[in-house]
């Protein structure tokens, strides 16, 4: 019978010394991926606009404004500086604006200020680091979507079609660049219990079956056949999976945790 998995097993799976940048790194998802990557023995840099008042244990953190070109530029340029090098990219950021009274109030500056987050940042930061893992022949990249790219409800369409362009553009990425050694996949989360969310209701939303906060977001999503929203550690397990040579033979694939909620074949 094999041995369980460790935490040692793990850090010699690729993970001790592997040098990540988080964006989205401060709170939520983000923060979670930065901290299980760092106690497994990654080299960390997490990045978002606010540095938060405290860091995970190992984790660096950079401030960068990645909603602009030369935030994205300034950002890997610090990053690089700081790793001497970019091995695993998480493009975890991202964030929305629901237009007010629908579709028809959404303005440019919505679609504008959506697009850039949601996707150009992630082209932006893909372009910057993928020099640096076609030389070292390795290097993992992944992109944080949501299920929302397949199942549009909610006030937010204009975010959850910035998520879907992201999907396909990071398939496209991941067909391009498998055969010179870099692996790009996809997590789609469905309802998570975070910041965010509790900041949508009104209320903090924990994630517990007593939770009316959480009742209310699974009522609205349709129904989450596991009976709960996600926590940002289940998500951040996926993701160092991914990133560690537990998953060397998997490319181009999209990873829906979202506790049963998309219920398409």
């Amino acid at each position: 019978m094999p041995e369980p998995i460790t935490t040692t097993a793990r850090e010699l799976d690729g993970l001790r010394g592997r040098r990540v940048l988080v964006t989205g790194g401060s709170k939520g998802i983000g923060r979670a991926v930065a901290s299980r990557l760092a106690a497994v023995g990654a080299t960390v840099v997490a990045a978002a606009r606010k540095e938060p008042e405290s860091l995970p244990p190992g984790v660096n953190f950079i401030s960068a404004d990645l909603g602009t070109a030369d935030g994205c530029a300034e950002l890997v340029t610090a990053a690089t500086d700081l790793l001497g090098g970019v091995d695993a990219l998480i493009n975890n950021v991202g964030a929305g604006t629901p237009p007010p009274d629908g579709l028809l109030s959404a303005s440019d500056d919505i679609w504008e200020q959506t697009l850039q987050l949601n996707l150009l940042a992630s082209v932006r930061l893909d372009r910057a680091v993928l020099p640096g893992m076609i030389a070292r022949g390795s290097g993992a990249i992944i992109h944080v979507t949501s299920v929302g790219a397949y199942l549009p409800i909610g006030p937010d369409a204009p975010y959850q079609a910035a998520k879907a362009a992201l999907s396909t553009y990071s398939k496209a990425l991941a067909n391009e660049f498998a055969a010179r050694g870099v692996r790009v996949n996809r997590i789609s989360p469905g309802l998570i219990a975070n910041d965010a969310i509790s900041a949508l209701l009104g209320q903090p939303a924990h994630g517990g079956p007593d939770d009316p906060a959480a009742q209310t977001l699974q009522n609205w999503v349709g129904g989450i056949p596991l009976g709960r929203p996600g926590q940002p550690a289940e998500v951040a397990d996926l993701v160092t999976f991914l990133v560690s040579d537990h998953a060397a033979w998997i490319t181009g694939s999209d990873f829906r945790i979202d506790g049963g909620s998309f219920q398409a074949v």
